[in-house]
């Protein structure tokens, strides 16, 4: 098999070829997603790339092919200091898929006793969105994963937005054209557009023709004389080195051959991404740059930079794309993708967490109530595919109701519930009587309902409202008690019991679902489901809800009393 035939048979976006040596033998090794292919040997074999070039390993490459050192997964050294960022843009509101993205941040810093650092990228200043950057820190500390440096909480590495930085990046870009490896470009924005739009004419991508990149010394002192707006572009080189990434494996990508150099310093004076983030990763000490599997071909630019800076770069790991159930992209344009939507429409931030991990990859168990906690003990960095998590939103309440459950279970949040079921209650119903907002009757409610409810918001909603406002009842409803020819019968029964010793002591469903099984056997003819309805109907004023038992338990016995002797009176007014 010749060497273009095997590119073509196995170096798919999900496969990547890669040199390993045996005794005197070279092997070519395909790397799969989850597994290493059969390894296949040929003569003085080298690497292959994307651009069917040979990739030249040097020593430290080739030694980490060792015994020690995982080809398909993730080595941590105990040596280095985990620092790990999340850097969004404040042009829009945090949303799933960049909380996925600090969420994994989060979770690696946290399982190697490292710090997890937010920092705001703010560098197109055309495109911000006042109150964003705020947002965004709130939404983090609200999800339960709260940055340790930040520019809310500061740090020894800060300040941690781009635009109080401008220093840093001012230094690095004249570095960069002091040892001749950026130059200033002069070209207008009417340039550029021409170079675009023949390109496309052409079928081509289009690219920068690197035309300032020739101009000399005195031409470019010329045009600086004349006040020439300019930027600042940075000379990309052959020879990019493959990396490996802790989720793609090893990759190369030769970007001088499909791209103009970059501009790295706009004419505003601020620096574009791939400046700022190479910059702002080495004076901040980031170890590992975890982030979205679209900056992958990006990350040899940005070695270049690196090298040229003379600063070491960090590992890079790439995580897959956060997708729709049907493979489509996460939309910005869908509002209800925003965590503050989640957030409004009542979703505990555990729900949340849970649910953008339980879709992808990277944990030991994959299991629904998992607590950020577990999400630590239970992250795997080498179990990371690059195939994309497919998330399916129509499963949150379900996820929702299970960490509803869990909440209810503990104490100290059971509490927190209890606070804000009172608010909700307040806004839906107005000022109420101290009993109904009683803690000890609402926790009751809450262990009642829980692992039936998916929401705190529930039991707000009308088929809840008799737990707390009493029935007042229509004509028509009047009406149906008074078809029942034992419903007085029937009311004083309830009453009897409510004051016996079983009404005396603490209710419980099973106990008073016998008890009312034996009361129905104490009426005429009227049947148990009919007996079943007369309750219902006059404890809740409606004709669904909860079982009759449970009904009466989460109100007791006091209050069950008052509205049975209510509906005895207005049966007497009746006749």
């Amino acid at each position: 098999m010749n060497m273009l035939s095997l590119w073509q048979r196995f170096c798919t976006p999900s496969r990547c070829l890669f040199l390993k040596t045996r005794g005197c033998c070279q092997y070519i090794v395909v790397r799969n997603v989850r597994r290493l292919c059969s390894l296949v040997l040929l003569n003085n074999a080298l690497p292959l790339t994307s651009n069917l070039q040979y990739v030249p390993l040097n020593t430290a490459q080739k030694r980490c092919f060792s015994s020690k050192c995982d080809e398909v997964g993730h080595q941590h050294d105990d040596n280095v200091d985990v620092r790990v960022r999340f850097a969004p843009s404040p042009t829009g509101f945090l949303h799933l898929g960049g909380l996925r993205t600090a969420l994994y941040n989060y979770i690696y810093a946290k399982k190697y006793g490292g710090s997890f650092i937010l920092r705001m990228e703010d560098t197109d200043q055309n495109r911000l969105v006042p109150g964003t950057a705020k947002a965004i820190e709130d939404m983090l500390e609200w999800a339960g994963i709260p940055p340790d440096e930040s520019p809310r909480h500061g740090g020894e590495n800060g300040p941690y937005v781009q635009s109080q930085r401008l220093a840093h990046y001012t230094e690095a870009a004249d570095t960069l054209v002091q040892t001749g490896m950026a130059y200033k470009c002069f070209c207008s924005q009417q340039r550029l557009e021409l170079l675009k739009r023949e390109a496309l004419r052409s079928g081509q991508t289009p690219r920068y023709d690197n035309r300032c990149r020739h101009l000399r010394p005195e031409q470019v002192q010329e045009k600086l004389g004349q006040g020439v707006p300019h930027v600042i572009r940075f000379k990309l080189e052959s020879g990019v080195e493959p990396f490996h990434d802790l989720v793609f494996g090893w990759n190369r990508h030769e970007v001088a051959q499909v791209e103009g150099d970059p501009v790295v310093m706009k004419a505003d004076g601020f620096p574009t991404y791939h400046l700022a983030n190479v910059v702002d990763d080495h004076l901040m000490k980031i170890s590992h740059v975890l982030r979205g599997s679209e900056w992958l071909i990006s990350t040899a630019k940005h070695l270049l930079l690196y090298r040229a800076l003379g600063w070491k770069p960090p590992v890079f790991g790439h995580l897959p794309l956060l997708l729709n159930r049907d493979g489509s992209k996460l939309s910005k344009r869908q509002g209800d993708i925003y965590i503050q939507s989640f957030q409004t429409a009542g979703t505990l931030p555990e729900a949340l967490l849970d649910i953008i991990t339980h879709c992808g990859s990277g944990f030991n168990s994959n299991h629904i109530g998992r607590t950020i906690q577990e999400l630590v003990s239970e992250f795997n960095p080498s179990s990371i595919t690059t195939h994309s998590a497919l998330l399916d939103l129509d499963k949150l309440p379900e996820f929702n109701r299970v960490h509803l459950q869990q909440h209810i279970n503990d104490t100290e949040k059971c509490d927190w519930l209890v606070r804000e079921l009172e608010v909700q209650i307040q806004k839906v119903y107005g000022t109420l009587d101290k009993d109904v907002l009683n803690t000890e009757y609402i926790k009751r409610i809450l262990h009642l309902r829980k692992g039936h409810i998916s929401y705190l918001s529930e039991l707000v909603a009308p088929e809840y409202s008799y737990l707390w406002v009493r029935p007042s009842f229509c004509d028509q409803q009047m009406a149906a008690f008074d078809a029942v020819p034992e419903a007085e019968h029937i009311a004083s029964l309830v009453i009897k019991l409510m004051e016996s010793p079983v009404g005396g002591g603490e209710l419980s469903v099973d106990l008073l679902t016998v008890e009312l099984k034996s009361l129905a056997k104490k009426t005429g003819n009227t049947k148990y489901r009919d007996v079943m309805k007369t309750l219902r109907l006059a404890i809740s004023g409606l004709q669904q809800g909860p079982s009759v038992a449970e009904m009466m338990v989460s109100l007791g016995p006091t209050e069950i009393t008052l509205r049975f002797n209510r509906v005895l009176k207005r049966l007497s007014q009746l006749h």
